[in-house]
This record gives structure tokens, sequence and C-alpha cells, in this order.
């Protein structure tokens, strides 16, 4: 063979030994390149909407009924443009920023659409914390979005962070007692409710006095302290009317119908089409019996606001009357609209409301146990020392037939001597399952003896116990 060729041979082979590796090295660099520009575009794209979320400025939505032809949604969309027209010149206007953020959290409570306008809000208010860290209206409003969203250890933390820039305000101890109460850490909560009290007696301070006495068996005191706020608000602003609605149902489980009609019936009159004044008067109408306007009062109620409890009210009535398919069509749209927003606050530690204790309730409605155990216990773990979270996890026991679990989270449950019915016919009901008989006979006793109105199902369940003690 000529030495040429086996050169030229040998010269191949290396040729064809090192195409491989020029081949892997090309193929890296490509991916290289390919990664760091797609970091590249990930980082360009999130420097953008953080850009954007500085300066959006959301709108606010129609308003349905007759609220979108009140003075005050007037007075409303009037501020809302002054704001705009502020931050469209400056968007680092603090005082605009704030104003916004306020009107949408207002907005949230008259329209129940709290997914949209807390985003709006928290929005503007952490605008305002990025310009300046100490603001203290920006403090306050961050700690009642996290309340109002359900992250209930977040609305605590930034109400004592408040606290801290500034002690003599009483608004922010509004924000303490209620992060407190969520949390399940009463003593405190008290406390500051003592010094809201001291420094401002309004329709703020009053309300959550008389929450609070509702918690520690004090119905009567719990009525008084709201009556003290319905008197201290202007007739037909929602706050007061708010109150006005507590004060129906309070009056509600003490078993005092007429004053409870009355009273759904002057906030109706004074705010007209005041979706949960309208709630009250569909319980107060299937309380008498009349469900066909018990339905009608409650799909008006829904059509005005996106609040779920009204909704599963309707639920429970639908379950009641043995309207089987209308109730498993409503109770999917309360879990499928609930999870989203569970998705949304898992996907966002900002904002989105933690729904698991609706959930739960929602599950137990679809007799889906494990479901409903699964969202209890999610619930429980934010807060533990919580009554009525261990009241929720303590029924999902009962109706799995857990009855040892049942009890000892319905022990926890009834810790501050809570006197509502509801509560103390679920405690009988498990503290008989339990074969307790005497606390189960006491429970049952106390929750029916003024004959308060409440979901007639339990009613009856907890009647045909009683009479079996």
């Amino acid at each position: 063979m000529s030495p040429h060729i086996i050169v030229a041979d040998s010269q191949n082979r290396a040729s064809l030994q090192h195409q491989p590796k020029t081949m892997k090295k090309i193929i890296y660099t490509t991916v290289i390149i390919l990664f760091v520009t797609v970091i590249g575009f990930v980082v360009y794209k999130y420097k953008a909407n953080v850009q954007k979320e500085k300066t959006v400025l959301f709108e606010l939505k129609k308003r349905n009924g007759s609220l979108a032809n009140s003075d005050e949604w007037h007075l409303v969309q009037k501020k809302a443009d002054e704001f705009k027209k502020a931050l469209s010149t400056d968007p680092t206007d603090t005082k605009a920023l704030i104003g916004m953020a306020s009107l949408f959290i207002q907005e949230a409570r008259i329209t129940g659409d709290y997914m949209y306008y807390d985003k709006a809000a928290m929005n503007y208010t952490n605008r305002v914390l990025s310009i300046d860290s100490s603001n203290f209206e920006a403090m306050c409003f961050k700690s009642m979005l996290y309340l109002s969203q359900h992250h209930f250890a977040d609305g605590l933390n930034w109400a004592q962070k408040a606290q801290q820039k500034n002690p003599y305000s009483a608004f922010i101890y509004g924000m303490l007692v209620d992060g407190n109460v969520e949390m399940g850490n009463y003593d405190a909560a008290v406390n500051s409710a003592d010094s809201m009290i001291s420094m401002r007696p309004d329709i703020r301070s009053y309300s959550r006095v008389s929450y609070l006495r509702e918690i520690y068996d004090d119905y009567k005191g719990a009525i008084d302290a709201m009556k003290m706020a319905v008197d201290a608000g202007a007739p037909g602003d929602e706050s007061t009317e708010w109150a006005r609605v507590q004060l129906g149902h309070l009056y509600e489980q003490a078993g005092d119908i007429a004053n409870a009609e009355m009273n759904y019936t002057i906030a109706i009159n004074n705010r007209p089409s005041y979706a949960y004044a309208m709630a009250g008067m569909a319980r107060i109408a299937a309380a008498k019996k009349d469900f066909t306007k018990a339905v009608d009062l409650y799909k008006q109620a829904s059509a005005l606001v996106n609040d779920y409890s009204i909704k599963e009210e309707l639920v429970e009535l639908y379950i009641q009357q043995n309207e089987k398919e209308k109730a498993a069509v409503l109770n999917k749209e309360i879990i499928d609209r609930l999870s989203s927003d569970a998705a949304s606050a898992n996907n966002n530690d900002a904002i989105g409301h933690y729904a698991d204790r609706e959930l739960a309730y929602a599950y137990l409605n679809d007799n889906n146990i494990d479901k409903a155990l699964e969202h209890a216990l999610l619930e429980y773990n934010r807060r533990p020392g919580n009554i009525d979270v261990n009241e929720m996890l303590a029924w999902v026991y009962y109706k799995k037939g857990d009855y040892s679990k049942a009890t000892e989270y319905m022990k926890v449950a009834m810790k501050t001597n809570s006197k509502n019915p509801v509560r103390l016919c679920r405690a009988g009901l498990i503290y008989a399952k339990a074969n307790d008989k005497l606390m189960a006979k006491n429970y049952i006793s106390e929750a029916l003896k003024n004959n308060p109105n409440i979901n007639e199902t339990l009613k009856s369940e907890s009647e045909v116990v009683l009479k079996s003690l």
C-alpha cells in the first residue's frame, strides 16, 4: 500500500474523530446563548411589568341596581377622576395614591368584589410604601387588605408595625382587634378594643366591642354595643347599615325575629338594594316558611354583590327544600370560584383570597368529606387558636364519623364560652356521639332555649337528639 494512502487514511480518521467534539461544542455554545437570551427576556419582561405596576391606573367597575344611581356613587366617581388626574401628572403623588386605595377599599365593601378592588388597592398601597416605607396610612391599608383577603397573620403583622409607628391612632387598634381575633389571640384583642374605644368611641370601636362580647357569652351586651355603633353612624352610609345588619343578625340568634326584621327593613329603606339586609330578610322569610320569597330575596342579593356567604345560605335553603339539583349546581359554582380565589392566593403572596374555610363547608354540602377535611386542615394550620376554625374542623370530623377528634377540636372552639346557637348545636351533637349525654343536653338546651333563627336542618337534628337524651 502506498505510504501516501496510509497517511491520508490516518488523517481522515483523525478528522472524523474530531468532528463529534466540535459538534458538541457548537451545540453547548448554542444552548448557553439561548439560555442567556431567555433569561434576559424574562428579566426584561419582569422589569417591564414592575414598571407597569408602578404606573397602571385601575378603573372603577360599574355598580348594579339602585347603587348605580346613588349620589354616593357619583361622588366616588368624581373623587376617582380627581385622583387619576393627579397621578397622570405625577405617578408618585402619595396623597392621590392613598386616596385611590381608600376609595377602592370602600368599593370592595359596597360591591363585594374584593378580588378586583383589593388587588387594585394593594397596588396603590405598595406604590406608596415604595416611595415612603414608613407611611402610616399605607401601613394601615396594607394590614386591612391582608385581613380582607384572609392573610390574617400578615394583616396582624402589618398592624403591629403601624402601631409602632403611631401608637395613638384608634384606627390601627381596630386592625389589631381584627387580626388578633382571627389568629385566636382573644385576650390581646380585648386589650386592643379597650384602647380603641378609650381613644375614639365611634361606630368602628362599638362594633368591635359588640363582636368580642358575643364571643365571650354576652349577647345582651353585644346587642347594646351594636346599637351604640348604629347610633354613632350616619343613616344610609354603608358602615352604618352594615352595623344595623349585624344588629339584626344578633337578634336572630337571640330568637327575636321581630327586632331582626325591623332592623333589616330600616337598612333597606336607608340604603336601597343593600344586599346584606336583603339576605337578612331572606332568612326571616325562610323562618316564616315563605320559601318562594326567601329564594327570590337571596337571588336578588346575590346578583348585587360577589359574596359567597349569601350563595351558601341559598344552597342550604335548597337542601332544606330537597331541591338537590339546584343545590348541587349552585354549590359547584361556589366551589369553582372559591378554588380559583384560593389558587390566586397560593400563587401570589401579595394578594389573593385564602378560601379554605369556605371551601371546607362547600365540600361538606357536596358530601365530599375528604376534600372538606383537606381544606379544613389547611385553614387550621394557619390559625390553630381561632374558635371558628376549630368549630369547622370539629364539624368536618363529625361528618366523617371521627367523634373523638371532633370532640377534641370542639373543646377549643368552646374555650371562650361562646353562646352562638349554631356552635352550641354542633357541640351538642358531637358530645352526644361521644356518649357524653350531660354535656350534649346542656349545649343543645342552651342553643335552642330562645328558638334562634338558624339553619332548619341543624335545628331539627338537634331537637331530635335532645329528645333522646
